[in-house]
């Protein structure tokens, strides 16, 4: 039996889902995943600088504050990137670094100032789902609507940007805008989760089910479908899990949720799974050693 606010963290934890599935495909194809990865550490600073000025721990105003540093983070990245001789790879682990290291440091201010209100923002490291306030989850409910909507309405033009830029560019499309857009909604989607996740397993909620998907289908429609729907299913079953008993952080258990998922696609995908093409394998080499006899002979 769901009680009132765990049916409230599972439907939260679905549309999270959801909208970190479809997202993290568009981010995934681009292959803009780490970048998802900087920016959620990124945003951990952006949360202690937001509560050392306000001395408030409303969460828009921490949103906000985590919003500003990790698309500081992500315009860093690609100023390295452009501007220097460093692969991506590298940028993004710096960055990453760096941001996570300021954020870790001034935590240690915050919990030192004997404010008396600092108690919980330790909790956006690993996330504190099952013990968030329903104020909390409607705004995370709304923002993850928006998400899913703009996921929807941008599908033909991110659809082109990702696979085919030039194209895009011929018919008039605003590539660049769109690139910066999808990069602001994963930024969206990163600040949207780290509450319920956590800033270091957000990157997984934005990877794995995107990941996972792909193994299923080479049709986009599909894909972003698929991806959704495992993110759902890790929200839902990482959530009911971890209520089974006292102590289960429900982030990590989504997050494990959504591995075992991708472990699934991996071995048993029908036409790109391990075993598929493994015994397509084995099939193609007794054909061609048949063949080889017949020949021989």
């Amino acid at each position: 039996m769901l009680t009132g606010n765990l049916l409230w963290v599972l439907i939260g934890a679905i549309l999270l889902g959801v909208a970190a599935g479809l997202n993290g495909t568009f981010a995934f194809l681009q292959k803009q995943s780490l970048v998802g990865d900087a920016a959620a550490h990124a945003a951990l600073p952006g949360i202690a600088i937001a509560y050392l000025v306000f001395q408030q721990k409303d969460l828009p105003i921490l949103m906000l504050g985590a919003a500003i540093t990790s698309a500081l983070a992500v315009y860093m990245i690609q100023w390295i990137v452009g501007n220097s001789k460093l692969k991506a790879d590298a940028a993004i682990g710096f960055v990453l670094s760096v941001f996570f290291g300021i954020g870790i440091v001034l935590l240690t201010i915050v919990n030192q100032s004997g404010t008396g209100n600092q108690s919980g923002l330790n909790d956006f490291i690993f996330g504190k789902a099952a013990t968030m306030a329903k104020s909390d989850l409607v705004w995370l409910s709304g923002s993850a609507l928006l998400i899913i909507l703009m996921c929807l309405l941008f599908f033909k033009e991110w659809k082109l940007m990702i696979f085919d830029p030039v194209f895009a560019k011929g018919i008039g499309l605003p590539v660049e805008r769109l690139r910066v857009l999808l990069t602001a909604l994963t930024v969206l989607t990163i600040v949207t989760g780290i509450q319920a996740v956590g800033v270091i397993l957000m990157a997984a909620m934005l990877i794995i089910p995107a990941a996972a998907a792909r193994f299923w289908s080479n049709h986009l429609g599909i894909i972003l479908v698929t991806s959704a729907f495992f993110g759902a299913l890790s929200g839902a079953l990482g959530t009911i899990i971890s209520s089974l008993r006292t102590g289960l952080s429900t982030g990590p258990i989504i997050v494990l949720c959504a591995a075992s998922l991708f472990l699934i696609s991996y071995f048993f995908a029908p036409t790109r799974g391990f075993i598929s093409k493994s015994l397509k394998k084995k099939a193609f080499k007794q054909r061609k050693v048949v063949k080889e006899a017949v020949n021989h002979e």
